[in-house]
Formats: C-alpha cells, structure tokens, sequence
C-alpha cells in the first residue's frame, strides 16, 4: 500500500510527474524517469504510489483540485458590474492556462483515460465532480447578477454556466492544436455577444442607444 509520509515530497514527485507525462505521454513514461525529474530514487516513489496507474491518476486528481480552487478563488476576489466580473473571470481562466498550454496534452491524456484506462470509472466520476463543482462558480456569479438587476431573469444559470465551461474547453484545445489560434480575443468576442444576450431588456435597449 502507498505510504504518505511528506506530504512536500508527495508533491514534489506530482510536480515531476506531471511535467514527464506531458512531455511524453502516459505509456511511454517510466517511473524511473519521473524519479530523476524529481530528484528522489525510483524506490521512493513507490513509497507514495503503488502503481504508474497511481501515480497518473493523482496527477490527475491534483490537476483538477489546482483549476477548481483557482477558478473558485477568483470567482470569490471579482468585483464591479456583472460584465466586468465575468469577463475577468473568462480572461483569468483562458490566461491562466495558456500560460501552461505545454501541459494541456497531459489533459488529453486524461480524458483518453476516462475511455481506455482500466480506472475509466474513478477518472470519469472525477471529471465529472469537477465539472459539476466549476459550473457551481459560474451558476454563482450569473445568479448574483440576475439579483443585481444585471441578467435577465429568464436566464438559466445552470445551462449558460455549463455552455461557458464547454467553451472555455473549446477554446483551449484548439489553441494547444493550433500555435496561431488566439483563444483569449475569441474568447472576449464571445463574451460580448453572451452578455448582451443575457442582459435584462431595458438594458439592451439602454447599451443600443448609447451606440448610435
């Protein structure tokens, strides 16, 4: 069974782990190779893992812990107008990780694993809380608004959270598939149009005056 002594040291080799997974792939990685990136001897990691099964799915679990506190965090620090506050939170998101695109093959491969990996099932209820805990930010913040008099009150949060979270994914593969692709201006594109579809009428016609 997988001790956890040091919890630093735990997180050391997930750090190395990850970094050798996305550079080369969950089969051709060796454990041997993850124990040099973290500077610790190959019997050490099986000290916290008992498996690369393991060690691959609390890399995982890891990855989603880090985005969903992230994104719950800055969906907690916004402020301003419910525009400014979701654009933020889209721009934050996107940022966040084009700046690790490098490692966006890594989720590839986890969403491979939620089909071929004999852990399909733990990998897929995962992804699946994670998702169910990113739209409960977004359900939040687009709430908050309708309170404020800012979003129509006919606007389903829990639709447009989930629509918004399936387009940030979007978005983010096809900047890891193509280098030219600009996720984070698209990105704010999209955003005017949605706000201006779930703006209350009066304030539609407001924006619409204002422009002429």
């Amino acid at each position: 069974m997988a001790r956890k002594a040091d919890p630093n040291r735990r997180a050391t080799i997930l750090t190395a782990a990850a970094q050798v997974f996305a550079e080369k792939g969950y089969a051709a990685t060796r454990i041997i190779e993850v124990a040099q990136a973290a500077q610790v001897g190959k019997g050490t990691i099986y000290e916290y893992f008992s498996s690369k099964e393991a060690l691959f799915f609390a890399v995982f679990e890891a990855m989603m812990t880090d985005a969903e506190r992230s994104v719950a965090l800055v969906g907690q620090a916004l402020s301003g107008s419910f525009a400014t506050r979701l654009e933020m939170l889209s721009d934050t998101i996107i940022t966040t990780w084009l700046d690790e695109l490098s490692m966006y093959g890594l989720v590839m491969e986890f969403w491979s694993a939620t089909a071929s990996s004999p852990d399909r099932a733990r990998f897929k209820n995962t992804f699946q809380a994670g998702y169910v805990r990113l739209r409960k930010v977004v359900r939040r913040l687009i709430r908050k608004g309708q309170a404020d008099g800012e979003v129509d009150s006919t606007c389903d949060a829990e639709a447009v959270a989930a629509a918004l979270i399936g387009t940030w994914d979007a978005l983010l593969l096809q900047a890891w598939l193509d280098p030219g692709f600009d996720a984070k201006s698209t990105a704010r594109t999209f955003m005017a149009v949605i706000l201006r579809g779930m703006a209350v009428p009066s304030a539609v016609v407001r924006r619409a005056d204002r422009e002429v």
